[in-house]
C-alpha cells in the first residue's frame, strides 16, 4: 500500500502552499473590506488545510515517518523548523475553529481579537510545512 500513497507528500505540500497563499489573500480582502470575497477565501483556506490533514494521516497511516537524510547544518535547521512547524500546528487547529466559530455567529469584534493571533500562527505552519516537504523529499531526499 505505501506505494499508492507516494504522491502524497507532494500533494500535501501543494495543499499547504494553497492554503498559505488563500490566507494571504483572504487577509488582503478585509484590508480592503471585501468582507464576501474574505469569507470565501478563508472558507477555501480552511477546506484546503483540512484536506491536507486527512492526506497528511492518510500517507503516515500507511507509509510511517520518514527520516531526515540530510548531514552537517541542515539537521539542526530541520529540526527546528519541524519542531516548531508541529507544535504550532497542535495549537492551530483549535485556533481556527474558534476564530471560524466566531465568526460564523456574527461575532467580529470577538473574531478580529482572535484572527490576529490565528493568521500568522496558520501561515507559519503553512509555509513551513512546504519547507519540511522540501527538506525531506527534495533536497535531502533519502537515498
Amino acid at each position: 500500500m505505501a506505494n499508492y500513497v507516494s504522491f502524497l507528500p507532494h500533494l500535501n505540500a501543494l495543499l499547504n502552499a494553497t492554503s498559505a497563499i488563500l490566507l494571504v489573500i483572504g487577509y488582503s480582502f478585509i484590508r480592503a473590506r471585501r468582507i464576501t470575497a474574505h469569507h470565501n477565501c478563508q472558507i477555501a483556506a480552511v477546506t484546503t488545510s483540512t484536506l491536507f490533514l486527512a492526506s497528511y494521516l492518510t500517507y503516515h497511516y500507511y507509509h510511517g515517518a520518514t527520516k531526515f537524510a540530510g548531514q552537517g547544518i541542515a539537521r539542526p535547521i530541520y529540526f527546528t523548523i519541524l519542531i516548531s512547524h508541529t507544535m504550532l500546528a497542535v495549537v492551530i487547529m483549535p485556533l481556527v475553529i474558534v476564530t471560524l466559530i466566531r465568526a460564523t455567529r456574527g461575532d467580529f469584534f470577538r473574531h478580529k481579537l482572535i484572527a490576529r493571533w490565528t493568521l500568522p500562527l496558520w501561515l507559519y505552519v503553512s509555509v513551513t510545512g512546504v519547507l519540511v516537504y522540501l527538506m525531506l523529499y527534495q533536497i535531502y531526499p533519502a537515498q
